[in-house]
């Protein structure tokens, strides 16, 4: 199956929020961990955001939350979305 651009962003911006929440991170830690700003993390979080974060970004916050980047590229739960 081929999905378009919005799956992966919205399935990456899902996980991340998602491994955050269970990590008991706010968006300032994780950000400060990830090297980024609390306002770049809050917008990749963010339905609204249509893109702008590269692969290396996802790798940073993957390697800052302490899982696999592939983690990040988990189905979204059917009851979850």
């Amino acid at each position: 199956m081929i999905h378009n651009d919005m799956y992966y962003y919205d399935l990456i911006r899902y996980n991340i929020k998602k491994y955050r929440e269970k990590a008991n991170l706010t968006q300032q830690q994780l950000a400060d961990l990830a090297g980024i700003t609390m306002n770049y993390l809050a917008k990749i979080e963010s339905v609204k955001m249509q893109r702008g974060f590269t692969i290396v970004i996802v790798g940073r916050i993957a390697d800052a939350l302490n899982i696999d980047i592939r983690s990040l590229f988990e189905p979204i739960e059917e009851e979850n979305k």
